[in-house]
């Protein structure tokens, strides 16, 4: 090898080596209990940097006192002043999540959007339409594809163990009252919540419809049993879906229960076995019975997020930032596509138009 191409050779190793070192560089807008845990997350990973945040209210009213890094009111400034961001995270109300990301992608970072990618299909597509014309990535949050039992189902159906799925029950039975839905916040309206398959269930829709790909809802029906005064929506509902070649399923969900969450739970009757994973936020396998098949031991699942009065689905926000961190240093493959979150908000949107 002559001189100029080994000094080029080591030139190049130089660059690749610095890339791998250097931290990816957050921002974050919307600075509340999902914020913050983002916020904890990004400062916990060594390769991510958090280097600013943007939220209208100020620092002693957020719920990230401890974190000393500059807080500005809104994206377009924060990013003004901090253009070494690559990647900003939207953890806004779900009525933002559009405008805001939109903005940053304008401004030319990627984004990570927080579940629902936005509240309607049309918002998703001006979104996906902004990263492409900047060549610039969306990221949706769907975690709970990151627990042990979630990522063993998938392996599971994917290898054709169970063989071909004929019903599957969806259930989603969580408390969300006047805790939650507090007179002057944006959760409960319409413009801003969207209701609670956007904000509470659309993990598990997505859990549907990344388990069992595309879904055609026939049937879906609303009840509002105890969320008149607290809600500009319903509380309950039934949905009766196909997929696939001969499948059939129903979900059925409700934040009306007392006091505390019962369940999340998905059951897959197949050709091959039974298979019922349950807890709060389908975090567990509650039953296993799949022919010539033997369980494997699972790694425990991360706790439910824990805002006090209320829990939420799982803690596995410091899986997302790894993945954005690989995804944009090595181009590894992303979980979560802005597609599949476009498809979730599809699903919900199709829901809320046939309800009875």
């Amino acid at each position: 090898m002559n001189a100029y191409l080994w000094q080029m050779l080591c030139i190049f190793a130089s660059h690749i080596g610095k890339m791998a070192e250097e931290k990816i560089k957050f921002g974050i807008i919307g600075i509340g209990h999902i914020g913050a845990r983002h916020a904890h997350m990004i400062q916990a990973n060594p390769n991510a940097e958090l280097v600013a945040l943007a939220d209208i209210k100020n620092r002693e009213e957020l719920a990230t006192k401890d974190i000393d890094v500059p807080l500005y009111e809104n994206v377009e400034e924060m990013l003004m002043h901090h253009s070494e961001i690559q990647v900003v995270c939207i953890a806004t109300p779900n009525g933002y999540h559009a405008q805001h990301a939109i903005q940053a992608l304008n401004m030319g970072c990627h984004v990570v959007v927080e579940k629902p990618m936005a509240l309607s299909t049309e918002d998703c597509d001006a979104m996906i339409q902004e990263a492409q014309k900047r060549n610039k990535r969306i990221f949706c949050v769907m975690q709970n594809r990151f627990s042990p039992p979630s990522q063993w189902i998938k392996s599971v159906i994917d290898d054709q163990i169970l063989g071909e799925i004929y019903q599957v029950q969806v259930l989603c039975y969580w408390n969300r009252d006047e805790r939650y839905y507090k007179k002057g916040h944006w959760h409960g309206t319409s413009d801003l919540d969207g209701g609670v398959l956007f904000t509470q269930f659309s993990h598990f829709i997505d859990m549907m419809y990344w388990l069992l790909g595309p879904i055609k809802i026939n049937y879906s029906e609303f009840s509002n049993f105890n969320h008149q005064s607290l809600t500009d929506f319903e509380d309950s509902g039934h949905v009766i879906f196909s997929f696939g070649n001969h499948g059939r399923g129903s979900l059925s969900f409700s934040t009306s229960l007392y006091n505390q969450n019962f369940e999340s739970s998905i059951t897959i009757i197949a050709e091959n076995g039974t298979v019922k994973l349950g807890g709060q936020y389908m975090n567990e396998v509650v039953y296993c019975d799949i022919k010539n098949y033997q369980m494997p031991s699972l790694p425990p699942s991360s706790p439910p997020n824990d805002y006090g009065q209320y829990k939420g689905s799982a803690a596995n926000h410091h899986f997302v930032i790894e993945e954005v961190v690989q995804n944009i240093k090595h181009n590894t493959p992303c979980l979560t596509t802005h597609d599949e979150g476009r498809s979730v908000v599809e699903i919900i949107e199709t829901i809320h138009l046939l309800k009875k």
